[in-house]
């Protein structure tokens, strides 16, 4: 008996079945039966079905005799499910990569109730996606399951059935299926979140709702469109057969009359010449099932009365009072921007601050990079200068309490902007910002370049896309300071944001906290990520890929976890610009840290490092454990983006072109044998020369304290003792356990 039943029924969608299918059997959890009904559809999509079952005993293809229609087909797929859970999904819809595993350990959490709310995304034919307005109806927070009455407002959302995973023995037990017709999912939600004693919400989207450039059932011009009438006589019927759930009436009403009324308004629904049998109809349906004491619309004005002429006037109302508001709300705003402008521009007039300093990050995001470890030292070495940090306000809890927080776009922002000496930033202040003769602009960038950046991006359209390089090298020319980690760093940034900037080869300032840490430090960090005592925890932080529309990685991180064996815990770490994490699990042996505030940290606490194209290889390296490179994709990603060296050429250790030579690689004791710490070294001195734990001083001697100002001296490498791995703590032959059973033990060093 398999965890989850997905009925899929199919009829004309051939177009984008094939993806459908795709998006079930590919995900993580798979521990399914996907029933496949072809409504004896006139293309490819039986067809379609049959190679699917072919190549997937989990397809179970079910070919109808007749065309019976969207809900009997569901019907029939129902009658064939044998899977603990229900779920639907419309054959030109898409599950979202490890929606199922975010399903079931859902319903394990909230002890397998009778109903799963998730959420969806509208995927249009253009690309975009956006998610469902009603987002926050969904939060897991409070008690689960629920009843319906602890959440009515549940019934706002929109009312089909494939947002929802149902407990089989529920709907059996209760006789639920679905009427012919149009709008079928009316008369099988109403009835199910009505009657389920235990409801849970999972704040995820689970499934992409594609809205199709022309084809869809609810942008056609059918009479069928009257169907909606026969539906809900059918919800009010259950209600007459259930007196228990007489309360619901009114709400249902309510819906029932906001749905007539958009079938009506919405253009190409209803055949020329329908409409006034269509309201007449709607009228009598107000009638037959009205709740005294309902509140009046200007919908339900329409649908009471009949009246088209009277709704289009109360909407023409209506429109005109928006208008007004939203047009009072912009001259507000306009206003508020242009006074904002003037403050800025006699703040420009007034005299600098030698005593102050700005510093922000990317975004205007939290506290941390280059950036945050200046500001830290700024306060520490020249205590007079007062540092302010500009960040959104759900990011002032990352600051520090004896740093000033400013809000971007605010009047104190824009002041210390105008008036602040020392302005420190890692990518740009905006295009509205004046450098003023006597201020002084550090730009630390974000780490050592690997991937083309500036003028070198010009011949990389997937990459630059609308870059305007007039504007990036406008910026370029504001900068005093540019930060330089490295001889390779300092050459790159002078090619490609040609301008006078002075260079300052001292060292990356966020890596000085590599050659502070403790083994204490890092003991408390591992015990706060929750990795266990004894393991070998490795890092997997890709970068992003330009030419991708979608960021999931095709690393199967299960089955790498599987193969490498109870010793290893995978901490994975998204880029900034993917927007969700690679993996939602926060327990066990894979651990997600996209939210940790501190790459450093993450570091820090693990042993190891798998990456790709990203520059946390470079900052990596100064902690002088295993590097281990992994790409899939390297002519793809050199065509669409390219790099400034040739990876391949000088890796900081191992590196994998599959997730099988991935899993190689660590079975076998390579990742942390004798020639991959040889590479090691050669990169480290290669990338590393500054990286003593003192470059952030170095910096802030030269810029504030002048050029004759005692700096301290670069320590060798092979005087630097970098935080400790947590490996080396652990007994000598711990490194021998670690291959397969079967697998040769190479000659390896102990960390």
């Amino acid at each position: 008996m398999p965890r989850f039943s997905v009925i899929v029924p199919a009829y004309k969608v051939q177009a984008y079945l094939h993806e459908c299918l795709s998006s079930v059997l590919e995900q993580s959890y798979a521990d399914l039966e996907v029933i496949a009904v072809d409504d004896r559809s006139p293309d490819a999509c039986g067809a379609i079905i049959d190679e699917f079952a072919a190549r997937d005993s989990r397809v179970r293809p079910l070919h109808l005799p007749g065309n019976v229609g969207l809900g009997r087909a569901r019907n029939a797929g129902l009658a064939q499910a044998t899977g603990d859970y229900l779920l639907f999904l419309d054959g030109d819809d898409t599950l979202t990569p490890g929606a199922l595993e975010d399903i079931a350990d859902r319903l394990k959490a909230a002890s397998d109730p009778d109903v799963l709310v998730f959420d969806y995304a509208r995927a249009y034919w253009t690309g975009r996606t956006v998610r469902n307005k009603l987002a926050d109806l969904l939060t897991e927070r409070g008690p689960a399951p629920f009843r319906l009455d602890d959440r009515p407002g549940l019934l706002s959302l929109l009312m089909v059935v494939w947002n929802k995973a149902y407990r089989r023995d529920f709907v059996e037990r209760e006789g639920f299926a679905f009427p012919p017709g149009y709008y079928e999912d009316v008369p099988w939600t109403f009835p199910v979140l009505l009657t389920a004693d235990t409801i849970a919400t999972l704040d995820r989207v689970c499934v992409h709702y594609r809205q199709r450039r022309r084809g869809s059932i609810l942008g056609s011009t059918s009479d069928r469109h009257f169907d909606v009438f026969d539906q809900y006589d059918r919800v009010f019927a259950f209600l007459d057969a259930h007196p228990e759930l007489a309360r619901w009436r009114p709400e249902l009403f309510r819906r029932m009359v906001d749905h007539l009324a958009t079938v009506f308004v919405r253009r190409g629904r209803l055949p020329r010449g329908s409409q006034a049998e269509f309201l007449r109809r709607a009228r009598a349906h107000y009638r037959r099932h009205h709740v005294p004491g309902a509140p009046l619309r200007p919908r339900h004005l329409l649908i009471r009365f009949g009246s088209h002429r009277t709704y289009r006037l109360l909407s023409l109302t209506s429109r005109l009072a928006r208008r007004t508001r939203r047009a009072a709300t912009g001259t507000g705003r306009r206003l508020a921007h242009a006074a904002l402008r003037a403050h800025y521009r006699i703040q420009l007039r007034l005299p600098l601050r030698a005593d102050r300093a700005v510093f922000t990050g990317a975004g205007g995001g939290r506290y941390g990079c280059n950036p945050a470890a200046l500001e830290s030292t700024f306060r520490n070495l020249v205590p007079h200068i007062r540092t302010a940090w500009i960040a959104e306000p759900e990011h002032h809890h990352t600051i520090p309490v004896a740093t000033r927080r400013l809000r971007p776009g605010s009047a104190a922002c824009w002041t210390a902007l105008a008036r602040s000496k020392y302005l420190v930033h890692n990518a740009d202040f905006g295009p509205h910002v004046v450098k003023r003769p006597g201020q002084i602009m550090i730009q630390t960038l974000r780490g050592t370049p690997l991937k083309r950046m500036g003028l070198d991006l010009r011949d990389r359209p997937a990459a630059a896309r609308d870059a305007d390089f007039a504007r990036m090298l406008r910026s370029a020319d504001t900068w005093d300071y540019v930060v330089s980690g490295n001889r390779h760093s300092t050459l790159v940034w002078e090619r490609v944001f040609p301008s006078r900037f002075t260079t300052l080869e001292y060292g990356m300032p966020r890596n000085d906290v590599f050659s502070r840490a403790t083994s204490a430090d890092v003991a408390r960090l591992r015990q706060a990520l929750g990795i266990p005592e004894g393991s070998v925890a490795v890092l997997y932080a890709p970068t992003y890929r330009d030419y991708r529309r979608s960021q999931r990685p095709a690393l199967d991180l299960e089955r790498v976890l599987h193969e490498l064996g109870p010793r290893f815990v995978l901490l994975t770490r998204a880029h900034p610009s993917y927007g969700e994490p690679l993996t939602r699990t926060t327990s066990g042996r894979l651990i997600d840290v996209t939210g940790h505030p501190s790459v450093e940290s993450v570091c820090l606490a693990s042993d190891a490092l798998v990456t790709d194209f990203s520059s946390i290889m470079f900052d990596y390296a100064n902690l002088d454990r295993p590097i281990v490179v992994y790409a899939d994709d390297w002519e793809a990603y050199q065509a669409a983006r390219g790099t400034c060296f040739d990876l391949r050429a000088f890796p900081p250790g191992a590196t994998a072109r599959s997730e099988d030579e991935l899993i190689d690689i660590f079975t076998t004791g390579h990742w942390c044998g004798s020639h991959s710490a040889n590479l090691r070294a050669a990169f480290r001195a290669r990338f590393c020369p500054c990286d003593d734990g003192r470059a952030a001083e170095r910096i802030v001697r030269r810029v504030v304290l002048g050029e004759n100002a005692w700096q301290p001296s670069v320590v060798p490498l092979a005087d630097r003792h970098p935080a400790p791995s947590a490996a080396t703590g652990l007994p000598p032959v711990w490194l021998a356990t670690i291959p397969a059973p079967g697998r040769p033990v190479p000659d390896v060093e102990i960390l």
